[in-house]
Formats: structure tokens, sequence, C-alpha cells
């Protein structure tokens, strides 16, 4: 007989252990299976402990600049193995809180690889071989995805890295090459670079963290070179790893090529949906041609009773979309169980903040200035410095600003764009208000309290109109 279940959860994620969480909470018998370690890529090897060297980086960079604030911090050093052991520790006890959870809301966990059989099952192959049948009427595929690899290139952890194994480097890189720019990229460029290597970013499009606003991205590029990283965009690159180093022969955009010796190279050029070998072809549910599986806004693949979240889906490939996309999706389940108490919302993907963590921070949300043009709208923008703010300068963080983009002829919040220090802690202002589908009067009308970063907020939607106050 097969384990049976209302719902299994394939893969335990920040999408697949809260999805796991939420239908247990709504009274449903709960499963999840897990190959690796409960919680995934972003608890164990992404999000958290990422933040921890970033964490540390932080420190050591304020430390070296201790006499800007009147203070002596002598012979400073990193000490590369104690920075990863710290962050490796902090992943380990969020690991163990997942195991909690679990066992708080009375979920099995299966340990092996989930494969599905058919409508309804699923076999689980432990480590040891063992095999064990499990049913539902429900299952949600959250299996995430993986870093994408060079063509013809493979990362081997010793000359060539993804960011699971800048995560935990054998050695500290003398010369380091970051191949793509995007949040992994730059994260991994700040935090080396702070921790002594000579960096080097290339990036093919014509300018970093491409998803982001041009202004940040211009003023992030500045930042980062004022800190000693090489940037080349509009550059293809070709590597050739050795016993030593790696070889890059870097292309730009008028044919001119450049060859450079590094000792390592990160490569963030983006993710694979981990969707092979867990049985999607044996119900006729077929990938798209980057791999994502096809869900609606709720998460109902084309067979029912398969549900899919997080990474394996369509973007943005964030772990707090997946999380929420995990809570929609056992809510939804629920409500097809009967359960007339529950009220599924569908995930409005306009509203999904993106945050980057390298220094300074970037975060955002809704359309870039660009974007909104192109969709038409007629703008007001407010643009606020971090060197109007008290409590910036007082930091010793007055470099950054904030940015607001409006429809002129509703006051509609369109985007929010931030760069500088803790701009991944304000934007969830910004968030909430285009949640509650805040105008520009109700955003003026706020009290922000004093001295605070977030005065900035204000003042980047007084400015839109003509009213800011200390610029």
């Amino acid at each position: 007989m097969a384990d049976q279940y209302d719902v299994i959860v394939l893969g335990s994620g920040p999408g697949g252990y809260v999805a796991a969480i939420r239908a247990a909470q709504l009274g449903l018998k709960v499963g999840i299976v897990e190959r690796e370690n409960l919680g995934g890529i972003c608890l164990n090897w992404g999000c958290i402990p990422t933040k921890a060297l970033l964490r540390s980086a932080e420190v050591l960079h304020q430390m070296r600049n201790a006499a800007a604030y009147g203070l002596a911090a002598d012979n400073v050093r990193a000490d590369l193995g104690a920075v990863v052991k710290r962050s490796r520790g902090v992943a380990k006890q969020l690991n163990q809180g997942v195991t909690h959870l679990m066992k708080k809301n009375k979920i099995a966990v299966h340990m092996g690889n989930g494969a599905l059989t058919a409508p309804g099952k699923l076999s689980v192959t432990a480590a040891d071989g063992k095999v064990t049948e499990l049913s539902a009427k429900h299952i949600i595929i959250a299996t995430g995805a993986r870093a994408r690899e060079l063509p013809n290139v493979q990362s081997d952890g010793k000359r060539v890295w993804t960011y699971r194994h800048a995560m935990t480097p054998s050695e500290m890189p003398g010369k380091l090459l970051v191949i793509g720019s995007g949040a992994i990229g730059i994260e991994f460029a700040s935090f080396y670079n702070d921790m002594g290597a000579d960096v080097t970013v290339v990036e093919m499009l014509d300018r970093i963290v491409p998803v982001e606003d041009a202004e940040v991205s211009a003023f992030l590029e500045k930042a980062l070179k004022k800190q000693g990283i090489k940037i080349h965009t509009s550059t293809s690159v070709e590597i050739t790893p050795g016993a030593d180093g790696v070889r890059a022969t870097l292309k730009a955009k008028d044919g001119q090529t450049t060859d450079t010796e590094f000792t390592h190279a990160i490569v963030a050029i983006g993710i694979v949906p981990n969707v092979e070998s867990i049985g999607l072809e044996t119900l006729g549910i077929a990938p798209d041609k980057r791999g994502h599986i096809a869900a609606d806004p709720y998460g109902r693949t084309n067979i029912p009773g398969i549900w899919a979240i997080g990474d394996c889906i369509d973007g943005p490939w964030l772990a707090h979309k997946a999380s929420h996309e995990g809570v929609t999706a056992s809510e939804a389940i629920a409500q097809e169980l009967g359960n007339k108490d529950v009220h599924p919302h569908a995930l409005d993907r306009s509203n999904i903040p993106g945050c980057t963590y390298c220094h300074p921070q970037i975060a955002s949300v809704g359309m870039t200035e660009a974007k909104a043009k192109e969709a038409g709208y007629t703008l007001k923008v407010g643009n606020f410095p971090f060197i109007g703010n008290g409590k910036a300068i007082a930091l010793g963080e007055a470099e950054g600003f904030i940015k607001t983009v409006f429809d002129a002829a509703t006051g509609e919040l369109l985007g929010a764009h931030m760069i500088g220090a803790e701009v991944t802690e304000l934007i969830q202002g910004y968030v909430v208000g285009r949640t509650l589908e805040t105008t520009e009067a109700e955003l003026m009308q706020t009290v922000f309290a004093h001295p605070t970063l977030s005065e900035m907020m204000h003042e980047s939607v007084l400015s839109a109109y003509g009213r800011a106050i200390h610029m």
C-alpha cells in the first residue's frame, strides 16, 4: 500500500516547505519529498548563507574604514575559512529550523529522489536504493533550479565555479573573473572584492544589473569601479580552464579581443529548472524551451491535481515569489477539497520586489522609468539623494538615491528604485503601497519618522511633484 496524503510537495525549498506548512495549517494531510537538504538551495546554498558571507565582508569594509568614524582598527585581516564556517553554521541553523517546522506541523518527510509515476502517484528512491510509493489527491512540484553552465565548459569547483563552489572556496581567488552581472554575479563580485581579490565582471548586455532601472545600473557601475572592480559591458567571453588558472578571451562589441589570465572564474549566467527525471513526460507535462513548467496564476498545470511553483515555472526566480506561490497553491487545493473558508488570491508579479545585496545595496519594485514610458504612461518621476538625508550622513553612508515613478494621470505608483545603504529593508514600504493601490496623495500625507533613511522615500515622492523639502 502506498502512503496516502491529501497533498505531496516535491521539493522543500522556500516554495515547497512553505506550501507544505500552509496546507497542514488548513487541515490537510501532507507529505514532502526532498533529495538533499530541507530548506532547498535558498536556505542551504543560496539566499541566506550568501547574506552571511556578505555580512562578513560588510563588517570587514567598515573596520578598514574605521578612521572615518574616529576609530582605530589596526591589522585588520580576513580569515576566509572562518568566514565560510560562519556562513555554513547559519545555513545549518536554518536547516534545523525547517526540520522543526515539519515536525511541528505533522508533515511527513521523505528523503530521496521523487518522480511522478501516474496522476496522484509518486515514488521516492532513497540513498540506499529503497523505493517508497506515495499517493495524493494533489501533488505540488517545487523542484527549483540550478546554475546554468557555460557551453563547452563545466564548472569543476577548482578553477571554474558556480555560486555553490563560490560559497565554500578551497582557496582565496587572487584574480577573479565573474561572468554575468545579475544579482548573484554582482553579490559575489562585491564579496570577493571586499575580501581582497582583484575582481573583473563581464556582462554581455550594455549595462550591469540589466533588469534594474538604467539610473541604478549607472550608479552601481560607478560605485563598483570606485571600489576597484573592473567592469566590461557589451562583452562576450570564452574561457579555458587550466591547472593553475583560467585563460579568458574578452570580445567587445566592436570586435576587439583581449586575452587575460585569472586564477578563478565564477559563472553566474542564470538558472536551469530542475525538471529532468521527475516523471513529467509520464503525465504529459511538457516544459517550454527554457525548461519551465507552464502553470496558471494559482499553480495549476495542464494535468488536474498536478501543481507547480517557484523556480521551475516562469519568473521572477526569487525565493519570496516561490513562498507566496506555495501559499496560493495550497489554499487553492484546500478550496478544491471543500474548504469554503479559504479564498486564494492570484499572485500579482508586478508587486514582487527585487533585492541585490552588494555594496551599495539595490532594491526595486514595479516598472522602470523606461518600461513605463514604453507602456504609454505620461510620467512624474521623483529622485532624492542619500546626501540629503541626515541619518545617511550620520551613518557615513551618503551615497545612493531613491527614485519613484508615477502615472501623471492617476497618481499610481508605477515603480520604485533604490540604491544605497539598507534599501533592501526600505523597499517593502513601496511594495505595501502598491499592494494597497496607494497614490502619491496618501504617500505625501504619511508621516515618516525622523531621523531615518525612510524619510528619503517621502522626499522622493514629493520630488516627483516638485515639493521636495530637503533638496
